[in-house]
Order: C-alpha cells, then sequence, then structure tokens
C-alpha cells in the first residue's frame, strides 16, 4: 500500500480508504462489515472513513467493532458532521456550534476512541455562519478530539473562504471529499486548481461510479441480481443516471485499454483517479472481503499518460465535467 500526504500537512493516508457508506450497518450484516474490515487491513489498508449519518450512526459503531484491539496509533479515522441523525430534530443537522460538539462527541463515543484523525463538514451549511462553524472547528482541534479538518463537496468559493478562516484561527483545512471518477469530472475546473493552490487534497469517493466502471453493468441487459443497482439501501437510485446504454457502451472500451496495461478494469478505473497528484485517496467500499482483493492492486500501478489519455477518449462525450454541478451538491437549506 503506498500513502500520500493530506493536503499540506505531515499526515499520511493509505491511497486506498476504506468507506462504509452504504455496506456497515445496511446492505450487510455485522459479521460480514467486521470480516470485510479485517481483510482491508490484512491488505494494508489503515485509513478508514466514516460519518455520524450513515445508517443513522450504526456505521460507526460497526466500524469501533471491527476495528477494536488494533492498535490506535496505526489508524487514520475519519468521520463526518452536518446530515440529520438521531431524532433529526432541529439542531440534530447542519454545522451550528451546537451540533458540531455533539457530532464530535457522539462519534468519538461510538467509535470508542479519544480523537478522531480527520473530522470533516459533510456539507456546507448556507443557515450557519462560515465564521461559527470554523471556530467549533478550530476549538475541536484544540481540545485534542480532531488532529485535522476536512470538508466534503465544497464548491471552490467555499474552500477558499473555509481556508482563510482556519489561517485565521490557527489550524488546518487539508482536505475535501468530493465525488469523482472518470464518469464524474466537474471538480477538475475549478476546484483542483483552487485546492492545489490553497494545500488542500482530495479524497474521492464513487471512483468506479457506483460499480458501472468495473464493467460488469452491460448496455441492453438486466443489471446483475444482488449488484447495488438493485439494492434500494445501497444507492440503487444514486446509480439510475450512470445506467444509460450509451454510458454502458462507452465504458465496455474501458476492457482493452486494461488488457493493455495487464490490469483490470477496475484497477484501471482506479488507477485513473489516483493519476491526479492533488487526489490523496480513493475511497472504496465492500460487501463480501474478496472484493477487497482486486481494488487494493491499484495502489501499485502508475498509470501512464498514455492509457490516461485513452481512458478519456473512451469516455468522452458521456462523461459529466460541467463545473457548475459543483454548486448543486450543498442543500440551500438544512434538510427537514
Amino acid at each position: 500500500m503506498n500513502y500520500r500526504y493530506l493536503g499540506n500537512s505531515g499526515f499520511k493516508i493509505s491511497e486506498i480508504t476504506y468507506g462504509n457508506w452504504v455496506t456497515h450497518a445496511s446492505q450487510v450484516g455485522d459479521d460480514a462489515a467486521v470480516a470485510t474490515v479485517h481483510k482491508a487491513l490484512d491488505l494494508g489498508i489503515t485509513t478508514f472513513d466514516t460519518a455520524d449519518t450513515y445508517a443513522n450512526t450504526a456505521a460507526e459503531v460497526v466500524l469501533a467493532k471491527a476495528l477494536k484491539g488494533q492498535p490506535r496509533e496505526s489508524l487514520e479515522i475519519f468521520t463526518k458532521v452536518y446530515w440529520p441523525i438521531g431524532r433529526k430534530g432541529p439542531n440534530d443537522q447542519g454545522l451550528s456550534r451546537k451540533h458540531i460538539f455533539d457530532g464530535i462527541n457522539g462519534s468519538l463515543r461510538r467509535l470508542e476512541v479519544d480523537y478522531v484523525d480527520l473530522y470533516q463538514a459533510h456539507r456546507y451549511d448556507y443557515e450557519t455562519p462560515l465564521e461559527e462553524t470554523m471556530q467549533a472547528f478550530a476549538d475541536i482541534v484544540r481540545q485534542g478530539k480532531a488532529l485535522y479538518i476536512g470538508v466534503s463537496e465544497w464548491t471552490a468559493e467555499q474552500l477558499r473562504e473555509g481556508h482563510a478562516l482556519s489561517k485565521q484561527l490557527g489550524f488546518q483545512l487539508v482536505s475535501n471529499q468530493p465525488q469523482y471518477s472518470a464518469l464524474w469530472r466537474v471538480i477538475e475546473d475549478k476546484v483542483i486548481p483552487t485546492s492545489e493552490e490553497l494545500g488542500i487534497s482530495q479524497i474521492v469517493w464513487s471512483p468506479l461510479a457506483q460499480g458501472v466502471l468495473t464493467g460488469k453493468y452491460l448496455p441492453g441487459q438486466p443489471v446483475p441480481e444482488g449488484s447495488r443497482a438493485t439494492d434500494e439501501k445501497s444507492g440503487a437510485n444514486f446509480i439510475k443516471r450512470f445506467l444509460r446504454d450509451e454510458v454502458l457502451e462507452a465504458v465496455q472500451k474501458l476492457t482493452p485499454i486494461a488488457d493493455g496495461a495487464g490490469i483490470t478494469v477496475p484497477q484501471l478505473a482506479l488507477a485513473w483517479v489516483l493519476h491526479n497528484p492533488n487526489v490523496a485517496a480513493a475511497l472504496v467500499g465492500a460487501s463480501r472481503p474478496e472484493q477487497l482483493e482486486d481494488t487494493v492492486k491499484a495502489s501499485e500501478i502508475t498509470l501512464d499518460d498514455d492509457a490516461y489519455a485513452a481512458v478519456n477518449a473512451a469516455l468522452a462525450g458521456v462523461a459529466e465535467t460541467d463545473p457548475a454541478k459543483t454548486y448543486e451538491v450543498s442543500p440551500a437549506s438544512r434538510p427537514a
């Protein structure tokens, strides 16, 4: 497993990071989740990403169970705050000082740790002054409850404003966690250049476009039984936008590119993401331990420029590149 620095810091994380968004306490049972985390550890993954909202806090509990007995100093544990949790009352969401402190204390309790390595704003909160949010994060860092602060799906302008405040308040904003894949490239025009300027890394989610970039979904064919596209709890609605025949036909063009490089199509898709130097890690999930065997090997692959260009050519016309999409992710108001 290779490691990369997170932002302009001395903190390193594994290039392949394990995420438990739609698996733990949702798609798979606890025993399978624990076995998959143990497999991730065996394969060299030491960085684990979760959020309080996943399975309405239950995913954090399962991750704690899976990591029990591991030396804390050998792990990098990330979680997030923003979406409604628990009773989902008016203060059980957003990035107010109250919810951030309730959030970090609840996450630490569920994860059974004294601190998290990275605490992330899961979206931008338009209803809370940014100064209030960043002051709360600064206080959490000073209290030792989080070592670093990151965000998720912030626009270039929001990153710039947040970075400036973090400097004033004496802590580092080191990361952004956006969706990014060879099919979803909306951060390339503004978010990545701004992040490079500010010393902020990307920790990207859905690098396989919810599994579409594995090549297992075929044009004109029913989706495979047991796949994510058939499971409402594991993102079936989210994946629908990629299940158009023109997209699936373009993805099939990746097979000869992968064959020529001597790798699998999923490895090609992950290596494509890691080809970008601003990407610190690709988030992967798994419902079975053996699924990680293939994807983890992407950390050993350095994709040459010709193969990278070939992927771009194969997906030209179906990959989403509109930077305006980055402004559509955070809700204009907190969820009801």
